[in-house]
């Protein structure tokens, strides 16, 4: 099978100081972007991208530290912040022309989606997240035995060193365990996908655990100032997520409520992954949204 979204070209653009992004392009009308979860590429889009090119321009960049794109070594706390990573967005788009544009994103990507219409509310018109909560939410429903279901989360929170060493000691079998756990839908990521997202993961590690570690140190600090601040995503937003809220003992409508005013909140049966498990009902989302 072919590791690309066919029609789609690829270019690499410079988006920071000795930074630059691959991104896949293809399809003509209003633009949108999408961003790519962990442990995956901008591959994960392959199904909606393809959907959406017919009558969207389609934006699919590999983020900052993964997948073919550039993986600048961590030297200090902004390095992966998702306040860096979402001004690569919005500079990725703007060399591609596009000023305003919508934007979705699953996992890590929906964070760096997040910061994004918090920071830069101008150029995203409309916001899909999928499957999590914003960074400092996040980590304030985790507590007790519960929270053993994010040990990642924990892992790559520690200083530089050991967390690198002991998932680069083990890679395949690191990432390889989400790809399973996560997936109701083993079918939904065949083989040379599922090949291509732990190649792709095993020679980033630093950035991947730098991206991590982030979430749990500067972006924390920039969530909380933009709470101070009543900072809010006032563009038109959908969230669809697992219903981790009954499980973890949360409502996650409201989480997200206090964030967008002008949320449409949706629970799903698909698993995480559920661009690649259910892309119709993701591309069906996307398109509703954009009527809005």
């Amino acid at each position: 099978m072919s590791l690309s979204i066919p029609g789609f070209a690829h270019h690499r653009i410079a988006v920071d100081e000795g930074v630059s992004l691959t991104a896949a392009v293809g399809g003509e009308g209003s633009p949108i972007v999408l961003l790519h979860g962990f442990p995956q590429t901008r591959l994960m889009w392959r199904h909606v991208a393809a959907d959406l090119a017919a009558d969207h321009t389609v934006i699919v960049p590999d983020l900052r530290g993964y997948g073919a794109s550039d993986k600048p070594a961590e030297d200090g706390p902004d390095t992966y912040a998702k306040r860096t990573m979402a001004a690569d967005i919005v500079n990725l788009a703007e060399r591609l022309g596009h000023r305003r544009f919508a934007l979705a994103g699953h996992d890590r990507g929906a964070l760096v989606a997040v910061r994004a219409g918090l920071d830069h509310p101008e150029a995203v018109s409309h916001l899909a997240i999928l499957d999590v909560l914003p960074t400092l939410d996040m980590w304030e429903v985790l507590h007790g035995a519960d929270a053993a279901v994010a040990f990642h989360l924990y892992l790559m929170a520690q200083p530089p060193g050991l967390p690198e060493r002991m998932i680069a000691a083990s890679a395949d079998e690191f990432f390889g365990f989400f790809l399973d756990a996560w997936t109701k839908d083993p079918a939904a990521i065949p083989g040379p996908v599922r090949a291509e997202y732990l190649r792709a993961s095993r020679e980033a590690v630093d950035s991947i655990v730098a991206d991590y570690r982030a979430s749990a140190g500067v972006d924390i600090e920039h969530d909380r100032a933009s709470r101070a601040d009543g900072d809010l995503l006032r563009m038109p937003v959908t969230v669809v997520q697992q219903d981790w809220g009954a499980a973890l003992g949360y409502d996650a409508a409201a989480v997200w409520r206090a964030w967008a005013p002008d949320l449409d909140h949706r629970l799903t049966d698909a698993g995480h992954f559920m661009a690649e498990e259910d892309p119709a009902m993701v591309a069906r989302m996307l398109r509703e949204l954009l009527a809005r």
